[in-house]
């Protein structure tokens, strides 16, 4: 049982049809920051072998879940620890670590001794599918590089902080301002400021692209996306969860298309 469907679709890279994924979030249209888990969810999680969570605050839902699911055998994948990020001193730790490959990379060695040692008999099958799933990572940690070589320094915007880990690794620098993100992320109170120094952003040609959150779009955000649109600079649609219709890997190569495409 995966908190989304992104980390549903991983293992099903690894698993195939050896196994039944369950993903609690799988709507493009929900926030994953504001779900609320239901009955049938904590049926589901009951009887769960594996539950992977993104963890870092992220889906707390799921150990609220977990603490009155009575299924102390399940064993659970908590991305963040995982991954060993931690918040930078004095700042907030970016909990979307899906976005960061390595740490995808990470993951799949996890997900691969879970399955393993549920399931020996098809150890070699996922040993296999994730090879091959790890390639296609390390191509898009490839790509990253090529952007960098090309772009490093370039200037972008976000909406709010979902997509760093690839445009970090992409060598980009994000001007925008941390309180504009932090608070559209947590759908706290924007200062005019904030607001004003954000648009500068667009007005004044700082930028070269700007990622955009479609799951979380609100007043403010339509703003800075007619300012972008106004003053010609690309737009980079960015989602949380999986679009409809695609799987991992092909999220995540068009995800890096478009921002290929974006900085020209």
């Amino acid at each position: 049982m995966a908190s989304t469907n992104v980390y549903g679709d991983i293992v099903k890279q690894i698993a195939g049809d050896k196994v039944h994924i369950t993903s609690i979030i799988a709507s493009p249209d929900a926030d994953p920051h504001s779900y609320e888990a239901n009955t049938q969810n904590q049926l589901e999680l009951s009887k769960a072998d594996i539950v992977i969570e993104n963890g870092g605050g992220y889906d707390d839902f799921i150990d609220t879940m977990l603490k009155a699911a009575n299924n102390p055998s399940a064993k659970v994948l908590n991305v963040v620890d995982i991954s060993g990020k931690t918040a930078p001193a004095g700042g907030e730790l970016n909990e979307h670590v899906w976005y960061d490959f390595p740490t995808v990379a990470k993951l799949t060695d996890q997900v691969v001794s879970a399955l393993s040692e549920g399931d020996s008999a098809d150890a070699s099958t996922f040993k296999a599918n994730a090879a091959t799933f790890k390639q296609k990572l390390q191509g898009f940690e490839s790509t990253e590089a090529s952007i960098k070589q090309a772009h490093s320094g370039d200037g972008v915007a976000i909406t709010e902080p979902v997509p760093l880990y690839v445009l970090e690794a992409c060598g980009l620098d994000n001007k925008t301002p941390e309180e504009f993100s932090e608070a559209i992320e947590q759908g706290t109170d924007l200062s005019p400021t904030v607001l004003k120094d954000t648009l500068d952003l667009f007005n004044n040609k700082q930028v070269k692209l700007l990622a955009y959150n479609e799951q979380t779009s609100g007043p403010e955000t339509e703003k800075v996306l007619a300012a972008a649109k106004s003053n010609h600079i690309a737009v980079v649609p960015i989602t949380e969860t999986l679009p409809a219709g695609k799987d991992y890997p092909t999220w995540m190569s068009g995800n890096l298309s478009a921002i290929q495409s974006a900085l020209g």
